[in-house]
């Protein structure tokens, strides 16, 4: 009876252990979807077409990505505040939202190596005469709040000690203010930038330079104990890369020299 009761404890161990392999690598494949984070009101990353249809970058990665597991993909809109949250609270499967890969954010998910690298650009209303990053000092600058250039702007207008830092939801809000001169100057991503003023949306708006910021890297990201996903991610964007298809993307929806998404001696 002591055996019986043993063998039936180790089938039932191994069931278990079988059971806790599978990952959502496994779940999305058996469901048939795979469900994007992607962030639509920055282009050319995210934005909509004429038909309100999805479109830019990061729409057409979750959809290589979806192809290359087999899969339908669903591009699930995400302002950039949400998407962790929708990560973590289960709504999607992945972001493809142009997240830069921070360490305080790597405490929650986990993430790819690099797919986009950004260089950022200052965007001045005209009647500011901002003509360059330093010339922002004692004015008012803005950005999306809890994006990487946000939290790099804030922390200087401190070290200024003059000046204001407003922080915005989207941006569209950003730009928007920008126009109406109720913010004088903010940094975004030069993809960001250049969209927008070439756009005719918002009037009385130039880049005037480029930021002294790091690159900054994105990356794909999943939950963080999704160890077989997180692979699988890491070999897309390798892939992606060495088949062209990150270079075709890039003339597409950005055009120009296409950015490298190594750090020397780190990424290779």
């Amino acid at each position: 009876m002591n055996k019986l009761t043993l063998i039936a404890a180790v089938l039932s161990m191994a069931g278990l252990a079988g059971t806790a392999q599978a990952d959502k690598l496994d779940d999305i494949i058996s469901s048939g979807k795979l469900r994007c984070a992607v962030v639509l009101d920055f282009p050319p990353m995210g934005m909509r077409d004429a038909n309100n249809q999805p479109i830019g970058f990061d729409v057409d990665y979750c959809k290589d990505l979806a192809a290359a597991l087999g899969v339908t993909a669903e591009i699930v809109e995400t302002p950039f505040p949400e998407r962790i949250p929708a990560l973590m609270s289960g709504r999607v499967d992945v972001g493809v939202a142009s997240t830069s890969d921070t360490l305080e954010r790597a405490k929650t998910v986990g993430f790819s190596i690099p797919y986009f690298a950004f260089e950022m650009a200052v965007t001045a209303n005209n009647k500011t005469g901002i003509t360059s990053y330093d010339g922002m000092k004692g004015y008012t600058v803005g950005a999306v709040a809890g994006t990487y250039e946000a939290i790099a702007l804030e922390a200087q207008v401190k070290e200024w000690g003059e000046g204001n830092f407003r922080p915005y939801q989207t941006q569209a809000d950003v730009f928007l203010a920008l126009s109406q001169g109720q913010l004088d100057a903010t940094v975004s991503t030069s993809t960001v930038a250049q969209a927008n003023v070439q756009s005719g949306n918002f009037g009385d708006i130039s880049v005037v330079g480029f930021a002294p910021f790091d690159t900054d890297y994105v990356a794909l990201f999943a939950k963080r104990n999704e160890y077989g996903f997180l692979n699988y991610l890491n070999l897309f964007v390798n892939q992606q890369v060495r088949t062209g298809r990150y270079d075709e993307l890039y003339e597409k929806w950005v055009g120009g020299e296409v950015p490298q998404l190594v750090v020397p001696n780190v990424y290779r």
